[in-house]
């Protein structure tokens, strides 16, 4: 979708001062790059009045703001990204699982008196010792390590899929957010056309009734209607203001910035076309979700956790140190005969019992893990077919919608004028033209509320197929 700003040379002033006020509010730097890309002025209308001018304090926001701010400041999306973080971080421990360490220090030892020869003679020694050196160690359950670091590189890909499966969820968020935003400012200037509607007509009326050629029930009649008019039109207001505060929320901005649709106003999106088969939409969900594949990288994981219960405890654990340094001493308080002294040792063993061969128990726990995720991935994908034709279904439905609202409209319009029409010739009745009136606001809201959901809806099918 294209979206388009024109303005002239002091709009675009007012709007770069907008816009560095707003990029003072972001809590991240990045945000005020972001937001000098694409904040411009707007004006909501449905062709009977102008929309609602920003207030002050009230920032413009336009959609493809919204969603890059969703992408970029999202808190939902950053704590994704630690966990992306600290599986790569396990991963690497994980690793390094494989590679010896080295342990450098000096030891002094001293004994007096009783000591026990090889022999089994008992005799008084007085002595002492001091080594200098450096160890380099190395000690592995290779079946453990091997398939430990198999599983944690699973857990890897499995938490990059969450990521942008987040980043999925909060584009989402913003759009509909931003679409209900949206609404909410043209729902006020549906209420304020409708107070100004039902305001001129009370003045007439009044003059009526002052010149005795009209009732004053009819002057209370259309004063009740301005009234609920106006109860409507605060209503909308407070909507207003609560969406904008949910959108804030979602692009983690301050609360306190009370943003404002910039586009110029509320028409339908064409992201999609409704004629395409359920099959091939959940054919192509099942295909792109990441959501299943963080779930196919979790049974993997949990199927190499699994094997290194069976096979692991098959493969020896490996011991082995190299100590290369010097020893020095000799009885009593002789410091002397300091020399070089190298210790080499290796071994291989096998672990019997718990953690090792023969641990049933821990097969069984590893093999209920991996049916557990296999059954959690079945579930996630019937989950997902069903978004799929949820979603799309809205989508089919809002776009009917569209076109029968907009016939609604025509005719409240319509009504309206020959209601009117009537009264000027003193053939109509008060009660008619407030009939009028009503039939034409709820119309307007019927429209308008009908191309929001048609474009929430688009999203909400492309979030369902993964391509968001």
């Amino acid at each position: 979708m294209n979206h388009h700003s024109t303005s002239s040379k002091p709009q675009r002033s007012a709007t770069v001062q907008t816009t560095r006020t707003l990029s003072a509010r972001c809590r991240f730097g990045f945000c005020r790059f972001v937001l000098g890309v694409s904040l411009g002025f707007g004006v909501w209308s449905l062709g009977f009045r102008a929309g609602a001018q920003p207030t002050t304090g009230t920032y413009p926001i336009d959609l493809p703001t919204a969603l890059r701010l969703a992408g970029a400041q999202n808190l939902d999306i950053q704590i994704a990204r630690e966990r992306l973080a600290e599986a790569e971080a396990n991963h690497a421990n994980a690793v390094a699982q494989f590679f010896p360490w080295l342990a450098p220090g000096a030891v002094y030892r001293r004994h007096e008196n009783r000591i026990q020869a090889v022999d089994g003679s008992v005799f008084d020694a007085d002595k002492q010792s001091y080594t200098v050196g450096g160890a380099v160690t190395a000690q592995m359950d290779l079946g453990d390590a091997i398939y430990k670091s198999l599983a944690a590189k699973q857990l890897v890909k499995a938490a990059d899929h969450a990521l942008a499966a987040q980043r999925q969820d909060a584009t989402l968020a913003a759009a509909q957010e931003y679409f209900e935003l949206a609404f909410a400012q043209a729902s006020v200037d549906v209420a304020t056309e409708a107070v100004r509607i039902s305001s001129d007509y009370e003045t007439q009326v009044e003059r009526a009734v002052e010149a005795g050629i009209a009732f004053k029930g009819d002057q209370l009649r259309v004063r009740v209607q301005t009234q609920r008019d106006q109860l409507a039109r605060r209503q909308a207001a407070e909507l207003q203001r609560v969406v904008a505060a949910r959108l804030a929320q979602t692009l983690h901005l301050d609360p306190i910035v009370e943003l404002a649709a910039s586009e110029a106003k509320l028409v339908p999106l064409s992201l999609m076309t409704t004629n395409m088969t359920l099959d091939a939409l959940v054919g192509e969900a099942l295909a792109s979700r990441p959501e299943l594949k963080q779930s196919h990288s979790l049974v993997t994981a949990a199927r190499e956790a699994k094997n290194g219960s069976v096979y692991g405890p098959l493969v020896p654990s490996l011991g082995a140190q190299a100590f290369v340094g010097g020893l020095g001493g000799g009885k009593n308080s002789d410091t002397g005969n300091f020399g070089e002294q190298e210790d080499y040792f290796i071994g291989l063993g096998w672990r019997i019992g718990p953690g090792g061969l023969f641990d049933l128990s821990r097969k069984r726990a590893a093999e209920s893990r991996l049916q557990g995720t296999r059954l959690t991935e079945q579930k996630l994908r019937d989950e997902i077919s069903r978004q799929v034709v949820e979603a799309f279904a809205r989508l089919q439905s809002s776009a009917d919608q569209i076109d029968t609202a907009k016939r609604a409209l025509t005719a409240a319009e319509e009504a309206l004028n020959l209601a009117q029409t009537r009264k000027e010739f003193a053939v109509g009745v008060v009660l008619e033209t407030i009939q009028a009136e009503q039939d034409l606001t709820r119309a307007r809201l019927d429209y308008l509320k009908a191309v929001t959901e048609f474009n929430k809806a688009q999203y909400a099918v492309n979030k369902a197929i993964g391509k968001l």
